[in-house]
């Protein structure tokens, strides 16, 4: 296992679910971890955490943050862009137009503050860092009652894509990755829905029933591994991981 004693890590949205889970495991390999949500976390304690409440839409806050974290630790080695949300969930015709940009601009430009953020960053010192913004098999595929975000993983997708080609001669290197399914409250969201409001629900209701989940532990395993393992790098930079416990 590759050792990240001293390297820092900053994701947002780590009040919970995936993020929750990439900040402990980052913790327990003795990285230091810088994490944001509209309230700031108050789960992590130690030295070695700095929590900060930040909501990723505002530019201001997410370049905050990062500012927090290179005065506190150094530098910034990993930034996740994992803060996101799933409503609305409803066809697109039943979604009020507010709802549909409150979604995106949390989903799309809170990922776009982020990225410039660590872009900045990255250029200002010398050395590699790695960027990871959350994405999903939505983003290639349209569901019903997804619409909006559906859209706002492709333009995940895509973001990571330019971002790569632009900031590779710099020192980044960009992911988008599909964590694939983990059973967290967004799961439990989509399962609370009618089959008006998203046809698919009985298929994650089967996955719950299954236990067809990866676990958070592994999730936050494998986006280390792919961020510092040379042996684990994709080649593409949309990626999805497997199911794993």
């Amino acid at each position: 296992m590759i050792d990240l004693h001293g390297k820092t890590v900053v994701i947002t949205g780590a009040s919970r679910g995936v993020g929750e889970a990439i900040a402990n495991e980052s913790l327990a390999r003795g990285m230091n971890v810088a994490v944001c949500a509209r309230k700031a976390p108050t789960q992590y304690v130690g030295d070695k955490v700095l929590s900060i409440a930040a909501d990723v839409t505002d530019e201001k806050a997410v370049q905050a943050l990062a500012d927090a974290a290179v005065a506190r630790f150094g530098r910034i080695d990993l930034w996740i862009n994992n803060a996101g949300v799933l409503a609305p969930i409803a066809p697109m015709h039943e979604c009020s137009s507010e709802s549909i940009r409150a979604h995106l601009d949390t989903n799309i430009m809170g990922v776009v503050h982020g990225c410039k953020s660590f872009i900045s960053h990255v250029r200002d010192r010398e050395g590699e860092g790695v960027l990871i913004n959350i994405s999903s098999g939505a983003s290639t595929t349209g569901y019903a009652g997804w619409s909006a975000y559906c859209a706002g993983k492709a333009a995940v997708d895509r973001i990571s894509e330019c971002v790569q080609l632009e900031e590779e001669q710099h020192g980044m290197r960009a992911y988008a990755v599909a964590p694939g399914i983990i059973d967290t409250d967004m799961q439990s969201l989509i399962r609370s829905c009618s089959a008006e409001q998203f046809p698919m629900v009985e298929k994650f209701h089967e996955l719950k029933r299954d236990d067809a989940f990866s676990s958070g532990a592994f999730v936050a395993r494998s986006l280390l591994a792919l961020a510092f393992d040379p042996a684990q790098r994709p080649e593409q930079v949309c990626t999805r991981l497997a199911v794993g416990k």
